[in-house]
């Protein structure tokens, strides 16, 4: 693989991309890319060591210069993120003059970090909804794939019941989605909404996008779509599950509702969920016992010593799976974003 000493005498524009992610990495130094690592791929972390471990020696100038360059293509991203290319490109020649601009506006679109439907994502819900409610519910997932969490949580429950859990199933286990299929949908909406805005093959979809609707939507929304998915596809709907309420969620919960879920807890089962718990979820929980209790389970924790990470995820599944039986016969309430809650 390229990379090691015949990168001391390139230039940053010579170099592939994993080369310069590579000496990024290098010039960032171990803390900082050790938690850069977290948020890659198996084998993204695979090629970025053996690069890295291949890359001997690098000039002080190539790593300004990938620094420089990686800067700036962030700079790009956040521009665009708040106005659009249009509005990146104005700023972006002010700041680095139009040519270099225009270069780093072009590597984003081509390195396919520029967001399909981005002109829609300030569009109101209730009025994208008009424009795509007929449309196949591949498209309509296509589309909710590439919106902000609320606005496709709102979408999701305006539709028909019977779109519902099939739209959910369609993103679910969307991948990804070549150029030429998001071009035509995107050519759609340019007809009804205009500002159609160019972009490239890119990813979306997957269980934690439906996940992150689900999530959002009211609840009788929720059930529905997954008892249709339990029947249609089982598994899949037993994976959204698992991802659907977290032990740390239960931050979710007001004092009230933590206290009746205690009274369900065994307490050993609790010392050992809280053992890798944060303190905010730490300190929610005992602020709901009784001192002298929870001065017992803080005693059990530090006397149980060192505790396998799989008997902390079993106890803590078990305290989720009690939240949920609790939501459901409506003993307790999730706080959730898909409107206000109303307790009667």
């Amino acid at each position: 693989m390229a990379g090691g000493n015949a990168a001391t005498a390139q230039r940053a524009s010579e170099l592939s991309g994993l080369q310069k992610a590579a000496i990024l990495l290098i010039t960032l130094g171990p803390d900082k890319s050790s938690k850069v690592f977290k948020y890659l791929k198996e084998d993204e972390m695979e090629q970025l060591t053996l690069e890295i471990a291949n890359t001997r020696s690098v000039s002080q100038a190539l790593k300004e210069e990938v620094l420089d360059e990686f800067y700036e293509v962030c700079l790009a991203q956040q521009y665009i993120s708040e106005g659009g290319i249009t509005y990146a490109k104005d700023l972006l020649e002010k700041a680095l003059g139009g040519e270099r601009a225009q270069e780093v506006i072009g590597k984003l679109t081509a390195s396919l970090q520029v967001r399909p439907f981005e002109f829609i994502r300030k569009t109101d819900a209730s009025q994208l909804l008009n424009f795509i409610q007929d449309e196949h519910p591949q498209t309509i997932a296509l589309i909710l794939s590439y919106l902000a969490t609320p606005q496709a949580a709102q979408i999701i429950s305006s539709l028909p019941q019977e779109k519902q859990a099939d739209v959910a199933k369609r993103i679910a286990q969307m991948d990804r989605t070549s150029p030429d299929v998001i071009k035509e949908v995107e050519n759609v909406l340019e007809r009804k909404l205009a500002n159609l805005v160019n972009q490239d093959f890119t990813i979306a979809g997957g269980v934690d996008a439906v996940v992150e609707i689900l999530n959002t939507v009211d609840r009788g929304t929720e059930k529905h779509i997954m008892e249709s998915l339990e029947i249609d596809e089982p598994e899949l709907a037993d994976e959204i599950r698992k991802k659907m309420f977290v032990f740390e969620d239960i931050l979710l919960l007001d004092d009230r509702s933590i206290q009746r879920v205690l009274r369900e807890v065994d307490n050993n089962e609790l010392a050992v969920a809280l053992k890798s718990a944060n303190e905010e979820v730490q300190g929610a929980i005992f602020k709901n016992l009784s001192s002298r209790l929870a001065a017992m389970i803080k005693e059990d924790m530090d006397f149980m010593g060192p505790v396998r990470m799989k008997d902390v995820e079993e106890a803590q599944q078990k305290i989720v799976n009690i939240i949920r039986k609790l939501e459901d016969s409506g003993e307790i309430v999730i706080s959730r974003g898909g409107g206000d809650e109303i307790v009667v």
